[in-house]
């Protein structure tokens, strides 16, 4: 058996690198000398609001460098799930990749403050320390990791959702077996509340519903339509425990072989695509809402206080770190 577990964790390696090696040649192969392209991969599927955000990137960055820097994106996990899309950041075998918040905690530790429940009291809230010294600070947190945060999008808040159980406090929530991201800090926060915390890749996670394997999970809309996760799970509760953004990220490899000009065409192209991208995610979520009216979901909003009252032990311990407590007085604060 110990034979057969080693056998396995080589072949996962031995197959990265397989992946590792078709992005390094498609990349050198895609290059010419007075044009350099990004590969860009993510694991959304192309109707995502997050993924039209990515294309706004690539048709500004490509107008601003009047095509001398170009992003070239593969979508829908074709590269690799969200965390095998770090390691080969981190490598160097792509440039560019899309992330939850709450996944680079796992490498940098300061993103573990956005998976604090409650922290932002709505979406201007959570933007206004995005977009100021807060989002400055955490995008630059990551590069001692290689991974150099360029901008924030806009993920909407986290909800829990159920197969048959409507939940309309936190006592609702005990003896659920609940899908989370795999980061401590989620597991957390669903553990807090009262449930009992699974973590599994976003991927398995159709089928665990469908068999049983749990009894609901926690995601915004966009991700609960575009998954088919409605299907399964005819309740879903704005609870809003958490706001979760989605973050660019640039391997410090590339981005330190980037000439001042060419990281300022990217920044631009940046900002000018979290602009469009935040309307993008506001028009979905209203097509998705309307869209799971009619498909028989029973939308659930519970007083929220409760579950902030519960959850409140995350942030207090939290604030014991001398790293993270004055990031989070600064967003208390705002």
């Amino acid at each position: 058996m110990k034979h057969f577990f080693k056998s396995v964790v080589l072949c996962k390696y031995y197959l990265m690198g397989v992946v590792a090696l078709a992005a390094i040649t498609l990349q050198s192969c895609s290059s010419t000398s007075d044009e350099k392209v990004l590969y860009f991969a993510h694991s959304l599927p192309t109707s995502h609001p997050v993924h039209k955000g990515i294309l706004a990137m690539q048709e500004a960055l490509k107008e601003n460098s009047g095509g001398k820097l170009q992003i070239k994106i593969f979508p829908d996990g074709q590269l690799g799930s969200e965390r095998e899309a770090i390691e080969l950041l981190q490598i160097g075998s792509i440039a560019m990749t899309k992330v939850s918040a709450s996944a680079l905690s796992n490498f940098a530790p300061e993103y573990q403050i956005m998976v604090i429940p409650y922290l932002f009291r709505d979406s201007d809230h959570l933007f206004r320390n995005l977009e100021g010294e807060v989002g400055k600070q955490l995008l630059e947190s990551g590069t001692e990791y290689l991974l150099r945060g360029i901008c924030f999008y806009d993920a909407g808040a986290r909800s829990f959702y159920t197969k048959d159980k409507p939940v309309n406090s936190p006592d609702d929530l005990d003896g659920l077996k609940l899908r989370v991201q795999n980061d401590q800090m989620s597991v957390d926060m669903a553990n807090t509340l009262g449930a009992s915390a699974t973590p599994m890749a976003f991927g398995e996670l159709y089928t665990a519903l469908q068999q049983n394997v749990v009894d609901g999970a926690e995601n915004n809309i966009p991700s609960f339509v575009s998954s088919n996760h409605f299907e399964v799970c005819k309740y879903y509760i704005f609870d809003e425990h958490t706001r979760v953004p989605d973050v660019v990220v640039i391997g410090t490899k590339f981005w330190d072989s980037l000439s001042d000009e060419e990281k300022g065409w990217l920044e631009e192209a940046a900002e000018e695509s979290v602009v469009k991208q935040k309307q993008y995610w506001h028009e979905t979520v209203e097509e998705n809402m309307k869209m799971l009216k009619e498909e028989g979901v029973e939308f659930i909003y519970p007083d929220q206080e409760p579950f902030i009252e519960k959850s409140r032990p995350i942030m207090e311990r939290l604030m014991q770190n001398p790293k993270l407590k004055p990031m989070i007085e600064k967003i208390n604060s705002n």
